[in-house]
């Protein structure tokens, strides 16, 4: 594989002397045959070493190297310069004080232990040597990294062995054919956008409150390297059972589908839960307050979801979204979810609302009529009720969890949920749409 030659980046601004450019393709238009001599200049200033043939598409050396991109150029994507802070935080390619030349700039040696410790490896090489080592493109590179959340670092040398192997990887499932290129972007985002919150929510659930200095004197840098040390491979092996075990259940959820047509376009329950007066609590408690309760909703409500066959799709602070393979797990959900909150002091009201019908799944996520009809659902339920469609009710009383007519059902005894109809009414972009309101029936009814 041959390696793209970096284009020539936009002019930097006269008023930012550190800038650098980031690992973006250019968008320039082709250079010209003066500019193309100038890009093939030969420049081993910062190259790795490498042998002479080396499979990984580097130039042996009879073969003249492609330069870097100045260093007094800008990204034409407007990308952060050297030292910018990047999406990973802490141990991620693209950390603030990763830039080269000015002294103050350079990272804390303690943050940079922990870094190391938890890639594996020092940092070494500049987005176009990475890209150059692994025998790919700068664009390519750059799509990757961006797409796993990084920010441009321009020409730092802030990149690993880890870097240069992961985009061997990716690159290598596309040119053995096993993904097209844009599914491995999507691979790439999918994973940075997951991982980038688990990372977080780490973060902010144990390690901020371990790293606390037990003694005076001691630095939070001091107590997190063996901290880190110890916890690091529990949770990496963790992450990997858990992955595991989702991918398990995500394949097993394709292979019994009855067609790629179902699998795409699925009929199912799509249920959102929204705390009523969300943003009058936003007004009247404290930052802390309001992170205590928007973590024991989703929290609550992630556990009720999976004890009873559904699965979140995400939690958006004061709503969760939720889908079922079948009207009666959707239905038993949502009333679960109205009565566990309506038990709690310390929360407000909650209204749910439930369609059921075709949805489009892509990357984790839902969407379709059926989605936005379970939204303004949501919208118009009175608070601790639940409302669902038309189709959610034909559902569950063809499965026989209620019945088709409470007056003409002799014998109510039998059925798990009652159905009232109520007014209809027009839903903006819907339509007019005809709710119900779902309720338990109890033994006596």
């Amino acid at each position: 594989m041959t390696v793209d030659e970096p284009g020539v980046p936009e002019r930097r601004a006269a008023s930012d002397p550190g800038s650098a450019p980031g690992p973006s393709a250019p968008a320039d238009p082709p250079a010209t045959a003066d500019t193309a001599a100038t890009a093939d200049a030969p420049d081993t200033r910062d190259a790795p070493d490498t042998p002479a043939g080396d499979s990984r598409g580097a130039p042996g050396p009879a073969t003249p190297e492609p330069s870097e991109p100045n260093p007094t150029q800008t990204s034409p994507s407007g990308g952060g310069a050297a030292g910018g802070t990047g999406a990973g935080g802490l141990g991620g390619p693209f950390d603030e004080g990763s830039g080269a030349g000015d002294p103050e700039d350079e990272p804390d040696p303690s943050a940079l232990r922990i870094e190391e410790l938890i890639l594996g490896s020092q940092r070494q090489y500049t987005p176009f040597q990475a890209a150059r080592a692994a025998g790919v493109s700068m664009e390519l590179a750059s799509r990757f990294w961006r797409a796993m959340g990084f920010a441009d670092v321009g020409q730092a040398r802030a990149l690993t062995e880890a870097d240069v192997l992961a985009l061997r990887r990716l690159s290598g499932l596309v040119e053995a054919g096993l993904l097209s290129e844009s599914m491995a972007v999507q691979v790439a985002r999918s994973t940075g956008q997951t991982t980038a919150r688990l990372a977080d929510w780490q973060i902010d659930s144990f390690l901020m409150g371990l790293t606390e200095p037990p003694e005076p004197g001691m630095t939070r840098n001091e107590v997190t390297f063996p901290l880190v040390q110890l916890l690091l491979p529990e949770l990496e092996e963790f992450l990997v059972y858990v992955w595991r075990r989702q991918l398990a259940a995500a394949t097993g959820r394709v292979v019994q589908a009855q067609d790629d047509e179902e699998m795409v376009n699925r009929r199912q329950a799509i249920g959102f839960a929204d705390l009523v007066g969300f943003t009058r609590l936003t007004r009247r408690l404290e930052d802390e307050e309001l992170g205590e309760l928007v973590e024991a909703f989703e929290t609550t409500s992630a556990d009720l979801v999976a004890a009873h066959g559904g699965r979140l799709i995400k939690a958006l602070g004061d709503e969760i979204l939720y889908v079922a393979e079948d009207a009666g797990t959707a239905a038993e959900i949502g009333l679960r979810l109205i009565e566990t909150m309506a038990n709690d002091e310390t929360m407000p009201e909650l209204r749910v609302g439930i369609a059921f019908g075709t949805m489009t799944t892509r990357m984790g996520d839902v969407f379709g009529n059926t989605v936005n009809l379970a939204s303004r659902l949501t919208s118009i339920a009175p608070k601790d009720t639940v409302l669902v469609d038309g189709a959610f009710r034909a559902e569950l009383t063809a499965s026989g969890a209620a019945p088709e007519s409470e007056k003409e059902s002799e014998d109510l005894s039998g059925y798990r949920f009652a159905l009232q109809p109520l007014y209809q009414r027009p839903v903006r972009g819907l339509g007019v749409v005809e709710p119900w309101l779902l309720r338990r029936r109890t033994q006596k009814g």
